[in-house]
């Protein structure tokens, strides 16, 4: 039996980072900020450490880093992220292989950032890479550079390395063209995917997936205006601009059959829609404004599912879900990787047996210090003249991601991504004035912006979200997807009955916590 230990979006942000010129004693951004957006910046470090602490005690000794590794690529937070790695390699044996996200690097030339970070009052210090060139996003050549020692580049002690342009591990050697949308831009850009067999049996498959492409028009490619943002490209942009790793892919799973070696394969995006198969349903609803926009095609699963691949592991959405693509042309698992510092904190634990793969999922709500920025909230809370953040008194790490839930919902995705009518409803309403509009028996009553949160905990989180709601109101959800009338139009209800088929569809999931997958056919039993 081989173990492995899988973690994806750990986001490293150093807060002990001194901002040069700017009379900062760290760099803290503050609770405004970080209400607002999908991860937590402060609490990364802390997060990243208990993950890997767990995935020590679990027995791993090979760690796959789906991606995201750092804050927005800047070198102090590539540095202490590196630094970390290294603590743990010493101290435990770890090694970490690591895929890029859109996070950690940026184009040829890498991009400005302006971020504020709190004074000790509580004052907001904004800090521009104009003026603090350290706190800009690298390029892709100069972060592959300072992370080339998580795999993208062979070891001594490695059985087998390669590329898909063969066993040349510079960076030279691993570059292809690329193409703007009309064809009239063209650069060379890394393409940093590689194969590495790290102990005997073991096929790591780390496929990069990020993709930069010009712009229709640019000229100049140190402009990182000149570059699409890779965020929402993913695997649809991987088919049209890096097709060359589709035959690799197969080529690496056929002589991975033929060896009897266990593959893993991982990028930072997901090759299935892991929001619970529902994706569509909400682009319907709600429009191209969040997450569910940027899930992949079915092309794409059928392109994936072709190469033979059998498990991926992807991360980018800070969500945990497992799903599966059966058809002719072949078949596969993708499993989506809860984020550290988001909702429904944890990683992976995977267990290669002959026969079958069993998968773990461990929690991350204990990490020590994880109120390291506490007192700056406060601060922050008081020199506006505001209470302090609920959050702030988070009994640990779980709680505190779960109250940041509930921010993140009131400050972003209400006013972003829901239609005002239904925002407005949620915001003055309860569960028994929506059951009225549904025709359906008022069983229960309790305000309707607390059905919004958990309906964003099922969502993001499947089964590790339970230890958030009360089995009561669970069981209530349950009767109450069950019930919901076909209603058709675009009224509200009609509307709010297409938000609960969704709800079921998130309880409804395949096993997401705990699970076994049986090979070579990829059923999944929950163990």
């Amino acid at each position: 039996m081989i173990r492995i230990a899988v973690i994806a979006d750990p986001h490293v942000h150093d807060c002990t980072w001194r901002p040069e010129g700017t009379g900062l004693p760290g760099a803290i951004r503050s609770f405004a900020e970080t209400a607002a957006s999908t991860r937590v910046f402060n609490e990364s470090v802390p997060a990243f450490r208990a993950a890997l602490d767990r995935a020590a005690q679990a027995g791993a000794t090979i760690v796959l880093l789906v991606g995201d590794l750092t804050d927005d690529g800047q070198q102090p937070n590539i540095r202490a992220a590196l630094s970390i790695v290294a603590e743990y390699r010493e101290r435990h044996g770890l090694r970490v292989l690591m895929t890029p996200g859109n996070h950690d690097l940026f184009a040829l030339a890498g991009r400005p950032q302006d971020k504020a970070f709190l004074a000790p009052d509580g004052r907001p210090v904004m800090v521009r890479s104009a003026d603090c060139p350290e706190a800009a996003t690298l390029g892709t050549a100069q972060a592959l550079a300072m992370l080339c020692g998580l795999g993208f580049r062979p070891e001594a002690g490695d059985l087998h390395w390669e590329s898909p342009f063969g066993t040349d591990p510079d960076w030279p050697a691993r570059s292809y063209a690329v193409a703007s949308p009309d064809g009239g831009t063209r650069c060379r850009m890394i393409d940093a995917s590689y194969l590495v067999e790290p102990v005997e049996g073991l096929w790591v498959l780390a496929i990069d997936a990020n993709v930069c492409v010009p712009r229709d028009g640019a000229r100049d490619l140190a402009d990182p205006a000149s570059f699409h943002d890779p965020t929402d490209g993913g695997w649809p942009a991987v088919l049209r601009h890096r097709a060359h790793l589709l035959p690799w892919m197969t080529d690496v799973a056929t002589r991975a059959r033929a060896g009897g070696k266990h593959l893993v394969a991982f990028s930072h995006y997901p090759a299935l829609d892991t929001l619970g198969g529902v994706s569509g349903e909400e682009v319907a609803l709600f429009g191209a404004t969040g997450l569910a926009s940027r899930a992949p095609t079915a092309e794409v699963a059928a392109a994936f599912a072709a190469t033979g691949v059998p498990l991926h592991f992807s991360g980018h959405l800070h969500v945990n879900d497992t799903a599966r693509h059966a058809a002719a042309g072949g078949r596969f698992v993708n499993v989506a990787v809860p984020s550290p510092v988001g909702y429904g904190p944890g990683l992976k634990i995977v267990d290669l047996h002959a026969g079958r793969i069993d998968i773990r999922t461990l929690c991350l709500r204990q990490v020590a210090g994880h109120d390291a920025a506490f007192p700056a909230y406060r601060a922050e809370a008081a020199r506006q003249g505001e209470p302090e953040p609920p959050a702030c008194s988070a009994c640990d790490h779980g709680a505190f991601l779960s109250r940041h839930l509930v921010e993140l919902v009131r400050r972003r995705y209400m006013p972003r991504e829901w239609p005002a009518d239904m925002a407005d409803f949620v915001r003055t309403a309860t569960m028994a004035d929506l059951l009225a509009r549904l025709a359906l028996p008022v069983e229960a009553d309790f305000p309707l912006a607390e059905f919004a949160v958990d309906w964003y905990r099922l969502r993001k989180a499947g089964e590790l979200s339970h230890a958030d709601i009360a089995p009561e109101r669970l069981a209530f959800y349950r009767r109450l997807c069950a019930s919901v009338p076909p209603l058709e139009g675009e009224g509200l209800a009609a509307r709010f009955a297409i938000l609960l088929r969704m709800m079921r569809a998130y309880l409804d999931r395949l096993p997401n916590r705990d699970f076994a997958l049986a090979l070579p056919d990829l059923g999944i039993t929950r163990l």
